[in-house]
């Protein structure tokens, strides 16, 4: 890849963090949707939110910001008066992870898969970006780490996470909530957008094909499928996203066969036609492709 390409990905990254730091979180509303007795989706800035309520107490998966976490236990309040008991992250991205700290500090137990953990403690510098992110406090770390998968057995709930093969980062985790038939994704499924692969955080192409195909095998109709971002999903939405991902990885491996510069195939606006459809999320179509080629051409 050329300098011009990682400095226009980059300045496109440098702008999404930007937005996230100095959006004014005041006017963030959470909006609760129920999904099942007991069971809820949670909606602000940020990654989505699933509660978990009953006689144990709250569990929830991802905090989305740390100025959020006072909106976020009011609404898991309003949902059941007791303290947040357990967190569960499905990656480590800040969107996901930010209202650890408070969280953890109050005295709830965060569960994460142990590569979220490794990431989160040490410094991380993008080259993408040219930035350093620097290392969680040690509140906001997750306390019980798994390789596979946990399982909890909680407010009447089988509550089952599970690591998938490196897909939007390394340390992706499904969360289903058996009884519900609900699972909460994370970042491997975006809900109408062209997701991020994070290649420097160990993201695959591949793998968030897998992990749309694991996700795609145990669903059925009546399956309510919670994404990291976007709108409530089913089955169907998810076999699209995946046949999405399917065509693109496939376009852009025919272009790095071909032996065009990444530049050159971009000019060709190989996926110009889904943008209407898939590109009014975090990344446009040429962002989305270069993440690909990154992946992709690696694997030459």
């Amino acid at each position: 890849m050329t300098f011009r390409s990682v400095a226009a990905l980059a300045a496109f990254g440098l702008a999404l963090t930007a937005h996230a730091q100095e959006q004014d979180f005041s006017k963030v509303e959470i909006v609760t949707t129920k999904l099942a007795p007991g069971l809820a989706m949670l909606v602000g800035a940020g990654g989505n939110i699933a509660v978990s309520t009953g006689a144990d107490g709250p569990v929830i998966v991802d905090d989305q910001f740390a100025p959020l976490v006072p909106k976020i236990t009011a609404a898991v309040k309003a949902l059941q008066d007791a303290p947040i008991r357990f967190v569960i992250n499905t990656h480590f991205h800040f969107d996901h992870t930010g209202g650890n700290e408070a969280l953890g500090g109050a005295g709830a137990l965060i569960f994460a898969h142990e590569n979220v953990r490794k990431r989160m403690s040490v410094d991380q510098f993008s080259k993408l970006m040219n930035r350093t992110f620097p290392a969680s406090p040690a509140k906001a770390l997750p306390v019980v780490t798994f390789g596979d998968g946990v399982t909890l057995h909680w407010n009447g709930e089988t509550i089952r996470a599970d690591h998938v093969a490196p897909a939007h980062t390394d340390g992706d985790t499904h969360v289903w909530f058996e009884q519900a038939n609900v699972v909460h994704m994370g970042d491997t499924f975006v809900n109408g957008f062209f997701p991020l692969v994070d290649v420097e955080s160990g993201g695959t192409t591949a793998g968030l094909i897998e992990s749309a195909n694991r996700a795609l095998a145990r669903a059925n109709e009546a399956t309510q499928i919670v994404p990291g971002h976007g709108p409530l999903a089913k089955r169907a939405d998810l076999a699209k996203f995946r046949d999405m991902l399917v065509d693109v990885k496939a376009r852009v491996e025919k272009g790095v066969a071909s032996g065009q510069t990444m530049e050159q195939f971009i000019a060709t606006k190989p996926i110009a036609d889904l943008e209407a459809e898939w590109g009014d999320g975090f990344l446009k179509p040429d962002q989305f492709v270069t993440l690909l080629w990154m992946d992709l051409s690696a694997k030459r």
